[in-house]
């Protein structure tokens, strides 16, 4: 027991030390990372500020280069006017914010200044002795006089022989730079060959110099300064001001064209904060998951006894389950043929209910039948008597009206066979027209015998309505409305159907008799439902009408109106979709 209890320490000593080990790759790796994003915004940051620096300068630097050239400075050297040249000078630094700006000869005489100040000696200054050689002088600095902080460029105007007459001095306001920029993200400033902050976005820096461990301010307030590199990133660690981060990603960037280097400080607890966010995450999860397979392994030796029981239990029950098993393969076997046995049913049903629907028209298609054949015999022995006495005009007439009563009866049976054939083809494309006329027809003689008028137009549709079932199934469902109306109006002297197609979102067929109505359209389309005397139906032929349209998709409705009973059939339009 010792000995298990000295193995867990051990295990659990071990996996809190890989943990740790973890820990610390995750935040070394996470800070990295993090000091790679701000190391790239800070120097997208310190790109933009040193571009918005240099742009302001070049516009400066332009304005000296255009303005040297002028005509009325070039006139000074031949006794022109001073007052125009210095309210030249005046207009251009007012207008552009400069300090101040001169023209002077190249042996530094001040010939026209725009504010009428006399600097010191010009050839002691090395801008100017730059602009004399022929080149752009520029630097920058306290001027004594102005004692304003400023970039001054010189820019030297050549006479016509090629050689350097004057120069033009014109002074930057840098203060005025800075306006634009000041208090903005990040700190950023710019030193010059001294490792001086000359120009920045936070006042509090100016003038303080960078030594190799301090950063001293004016009046020599000194501000200690600690770098340490990280994953390859200069850190400084100093106190300068609660608007300059304590801790900082220092980046610079040479800025050789104006002789000074931009420098920024970012921020980086944001970094440190998502590192430890990072890592104790991770060590939460590794201490969770840790935690989890010890309480698993814990229990393992607990659940392995519970399972040598429960295996026992098992196999008990296992015999059981498996007379159980048998058991239900014998009833899923006997339900298979019930439902088996309830489609040959309700197949025989339809087939019921189509010899139910001949039997009841069969006295008028004998009629139908026995009265086109009595005719033929007749035309065709007067015929015979026509063609006898040389009349065969006649004779022609009566064959004609033979041929009609023969296509009569050849369509009568044509749909007897439609209608009395077993249909195995699935739903496909039917003409809702065709069909209806086809057990108009087929009900004809029997409506006729009964005095039912029926309205029926099919001239109204000079072209097929193709709707989705079956040609034969839903040509039954019609006969059945039509003779249950027929069977409704039993003993009435008006007896009426009315037939028509209603085009919408779903096609709907009406058939409307003026018969005494519905007892119970509830119950009208359930099986063995009936208003009829007994032995004079099945109550089957709604029943199974209702079956077959809610084959094809549809809907089949009964409703009494002020007329009488009114049935509705809705069907589902023909589309290329259904045939894919």
């Amino acid at each position: 027991m010792k000995d298990r209890a000295s193995t867990r320490i051990l295990i659990v000593g071990c996996f809190l030390a890989a943990v740790a080990v973890l820990g610390w790759v995750v935040w070394a790796t996470s800070h990295a990372e993090a000091l790679r994003q701000v190391h790239a915004r800070g120097q997208s940051d310190l790109a933009l500020a040193a571009d918005r620096l240099m742009t302001g300068l070049q516009r400066y630097r332009s304005l000296a280069v255009t303005l040297v050239d002028h005509p009325i400075l070039s006139a000074l050297h031949r006794g022109g006017s001073r007052a125009d040249a210095e309210a030249l000078l005046l207009r251009n630094a007012d207008r552009s914010g400069a300090l101040t700006a001169l023209y002077a000869d190249r042996e530094g005489r001040v010939l026209a200044a725009a504010h009428g100040e006399t600097p010191d000696d010009l050839m002691a200054q090395p801008w100017f002795l730059r602009a004399v050689n022929g080149a752009l002088g520029a630097d920058h600095g306290i001027g004594p006089r102005l004692g304003r902080r400023s970039y001054i460029y010189a820019a030297p105007h050549f006479g016509a022989n090629g050689r350097v007459q004057g120069v033009l001095v014109l002074a930057v306001d840098i203060e005025a730079l800075e306006r634009e920029w000041s208090g903005s993200r990040p700190a950023v400033f710019f030193t010059d060959e001294l490792n001086q902050v000359f120009v920045t976005n936070r006042s509090e820096l100016l003038f303080w110099q960078r030594t190799p461990d301090a950063l001293i301010g004016p009046g020599g307030k000194l501000a200690p300064l600690e770098v340490r590199h990280v994953a390859g990133f200069e850190i400084w660690e100093v106190a300068l001001s609660a608007y300059v981060p304590r801790r900082a990603l220092h980046l610079t960037q040479e800025l050789p064209v104006i002789g000074l280097t931009g420098e920024a400080l970012m921020d980086v607890a944001p970094a440190r904060r998502l590192a430890w966010l990072q890592t104790m995450a991770v060590t939460v999860l590794c201490l969770f998951f840790g935690s989890l397979l010890f309480l698993a392994t814990e229990r393992r030796r607990t659940l392995s006894i519970a399972n040598a029981r429960l295996e026992g239990r098992v196999r008990a029950r296992t015999q059981d389950l498996e007379q159980a098993n048998s058991a239900l393969r014998r009833e899923v076997a006997e339900r298979e043929e019930a439902e088996a046995a309830l489609r040959r049913a309700q197949a025989e049903l339809v087939e019921a209910g189509k010899l139910s629907a001949l039997g009841q028209m069969s006295a008028g298609i004998s009629h139908e039948l026995n009265q086109p054949l009595m005719a033929i015999g007749q035309f065709a022995e007067n015929g015979t008597a026509f063609l006898d006495k040389g009349r065969p005009d006649k004779a022609r007439a009566n064959l004609d009206r033979i041929a009609g009563l023969a296509a009569r009866a050849a369509r009568i049976i044509k749909n007897l066979r439609a209608f009395a054939r077993n249909e195995a083809e699935p739903m496909g494309k039917v003409d809702v027209v065709a069909v209806l006329t086809s057990a108009v027809e087929l009900t004809e003689a029997r409506l006729q015998n009964d005095g039912v008028a029926l309205a029926w137009q099919p001239s109204d549709w000079p072209g097929p309505v193709w709707v989705n079932g079956g040609e034969v199934r839903l040509g039954q469902v019609f006969v059945n409305l039509i003779n249950n109306a027929a069977d409704a109006m039993a003993g009435q002297v008006d007896k009426a159907i009315w037939i028509s197609l209603v085009l919408g979102d779903r096609l709907e067929v009406r058939m409307q008799d003026s018969g005494p109505g519905i007892a119970d359209p509830d119950k009208v389309f359930e099986p063995f439902y009936s208003t009829k005397q007994v032995g004079e139906g099945m109550g089957l032929g709604l029943s199974i009408s209702y079956g077959l349209i809610e084959s094809f998709g549809g809907r089949i409705r009964g409703t009494n109106t002020d007329k009488g009973a009114l049935f509705s059939v809705e069907l589902d339009y023909w589309q290329e979709e259904m045939a894919a």
